[in-house]
């Protein structure tokens, strides 16, 4: 090889390590504090050439406004990372933060809420409720209640149940251990997927959880040929009925590409949580599933709605 081009070669790999080592804000958040300042937190995420992944941080800082109308941010001293973390959403208030975990293989997804200095809960969701929460940026969806203690989030729907079988006799009725020796699992139903970026994963649905209890519901009434995604908690006042605000793909007639379709139709839909009830001892809502949900499409007159908002 010529100098020139190994010169040339050195140059471009400078130049794309410099690029790569600029850090991107994914997310931010801003929270009203004790005085006249606001606190920010954001997601910043940088390229890890080596294993060709993203590593995730967080930063605080507080955002003064001087009197000259002039603003001010006090960063923190260092960014913190967040290894092995699938999603980071804090409460409202900014006085929690949940941090979710999703599995590998068939291990359980993992809920962390955290306060100012400390883990307060930590709850595993088996696969049996349901797989990894969607972190996307297009079927993701995670949000707080106003009164935070309910989080409304999207992932996959429930594992199946896989037919069981050995070498020697068929069938085994009473199933066994993934790690039994001498025993293999079907399949399973075959199941469309959304293609893209999305082969393998199930269908995404709506689930709640109470961050007291730990107990998780996912959200009935809705119809099953949507893909759900985009979940927001609607602005409700005392005593009135709560609502979940969501998007939702129609599977019909096939799933064919969504993250680089962005065109595809699709709706505006909420669902009132009449599932919420008040304990009369710690007068904080509850999950109750007793009671029905009821779905409401709000957006039929347009073909295309996304990213609901309230402000």
């Amino acid at each position: 090889m010529h100098k020139e081009a190994e010169d040339d070669y050195a140059h471009l790999s400078s130049l794309l390590q410099e690029f790569t080592s600029i850090p991107n804000i994914d997310k931010a958040w801003l929270f009203s504090s004790p005085g006249l300042h606001l606190q920010g937190m954001f997601a910043v995420s940088q390229s890890d050439l080596l294993t060709n992944t993203r590593r995730t941080s967080i930063m605080s800082c507080n955002i003064l406004k001087e009197r000259d109308s002039s603003v001010n941010f006090l960063w923190a001293p260092f960014p913190i990372e967040m290894s092995g973390v699938s999603v980071i959403v804090p409460s409202p208030s900014g006085s929690k933060l949940l941090v979710i975990r999703n599995p590998e293989n068939e291990a359980a997804c993992c809920f962390q809420i955290w306060s100012s200095s400390r883990m307060e809960k930590e709850f595993h969701i088996p696969q049996s409720l349901h797989g990894s929460v969607y972190n996307d940026g297009w079927f993701e969806g995670v949000s707080w209640n106003m009164n935070e203690t309910c989080v409304a989030y999207v992932a996959e729907g429930p594992s199946p149940a896989k037919l069981t079988f050995n070498g020697l006799w068929g069938y085994k009725i009473d199933g066994c251990a993934d790690k039994d020796s001498g025993y293999w699992k079907c399949q399973g139903d075959w199941e469309e997927d959304w293609g893209e970026t999305y082969a393998g994963k199930r269908q995404p649905a709506l689930f709640v959880i109470d961050i007291n209890s730990g107990e998780v519901r996912e959200v009935k009434g809705i119809d099953k040929s949507l893909s759900i995604g985009q979940v927001v908690w609607a602005p409700f006042t005392e005593g009135s009925e709560q609502y979940l605000v969501f998007v939702g793909w129609s599977s019909k007639p096939r799933k064919l590409g969504i993250k680089y379709c962005s065109n595809r139709p699709c709706a505006l839909y909420a669902v009132r949580l009449r599932a919420l009830h008040h304990d009369s001892k710690s007068n904080e809502p509850v999950l109750q599933s007793t009671e029905e949900f009821h779905m409401l499409n709000l957006t039929q007159t347009i073909s295309s709605a996304f990213f609901p908002r309230f402000r």
